[in-house]
């Protein structure tokens, strides 16, 4: 009885264990489900949050290739803007040179003009007065006042210059100053005369005092020299027929 009262609680224990281990089971299940259904939930969220990165990464691509383009267009337009301007400024710079030629011309013949009119301005030598001048200068070499001859004949010079007697009253001067005996400078006064009024009708005369003044310094040769310069460069002249005398005499 008592064996079998035992074998009884055996099994009831038996059993018991039994239950208590299919209810562990189960238990663990349900918890091994529920990890299942929240690790599905968790990466059906990732998956989700993903799509929407890659989403906005697209759309933000999207609009960095746009901001990217709108940025070359904006840059070609301003190099375009630029080109005009360049080409514009170079335009004006052209105008603007040529504006400063031709105001340079216009202010060069406004000035051409004005000088031109100043010179018609200024009233034209008295003819009676130059003539009373180079007369009063002649006296004075004729009455033997050598040193105011040239005085006179200088300012005559001086105020006269475009007169015809010019290359006259240089003879005169040298010739005062032959008269003078100061033979160096009538020689350079009439030198001047030559080198200045080559064709003038007192340029053998001039040569003819120069050969006076060689030869009353005792340079003969040098006279010589002259008198033959003389009749070269001026024959028929009534002072090459002084020389061909003088020349004839020395011989």
């Amino acid at each position: 009885m008592r064996v079998h009262a035992a074998l009884l609680l055996g099994l009831c224990l038996i059993a018991g264990a039994a239950r208590a281990g299919m209810f562990d089971d189960e238990e663990a299940r349900r918890d091994i489900a529920a990890l299942r259904g929240q690790v599905e939930v968790n990466q059906k969220a990732v998956e989700e949050r993903l799509a929407r990165i890659e989403a906005l990464v697209q759309d933000r691509s999207i609009e960095l290739a746009k901001l990217i383009d709108d940025l070359k267009q904006d840059l070609a337009r301003m190099r375009g803007q630029i080109e005009v301007q360049a080409n514009q400024i170079d335009t004006l710079d052209r105008r603007q040179k040529d504006l400063y030629v031709d105001l340079d011309a216009r202010l060069r013949k406004l000035e051409a003009s004005a000088q031109a009119q100043e010179k018609q301005a200024v009233s034209a030598p008295d003819p009676a007065a130059e003539a009373k001048a180079y007369e009063a200068a002649l006296n004075q070499f004729k009455l033997g006042n050598y040193q105011s001859s040239v005085a006179a004949f200088q300012n005559f010079l001086a105020s006269y210059p475009d007169s015809q007697q010019v290359s006259s009253a240089q003879y005169w001067i040298g010739n005062a100053y032959y008269a003078l005996r100061d033979y160096k400078t009538a020689i350079a006064a009439q030198q001047k005369l030559l080198a200045s009024w080559p064709t003038s009708a007192k340029a053998p005369d001039a040569l003819l005092n120069i050969a006076s003044c060689q030869a009353e310094m005792g340079e003969a040769k040098a006279a010589r020299d002259t008198l033959q310069v003389l009749l070269k460069k001026y024959p028929g002249t009534p002072a090459a027929e002084q020389a061909k005398q003088r020349l004839a005499g020395k011989r």
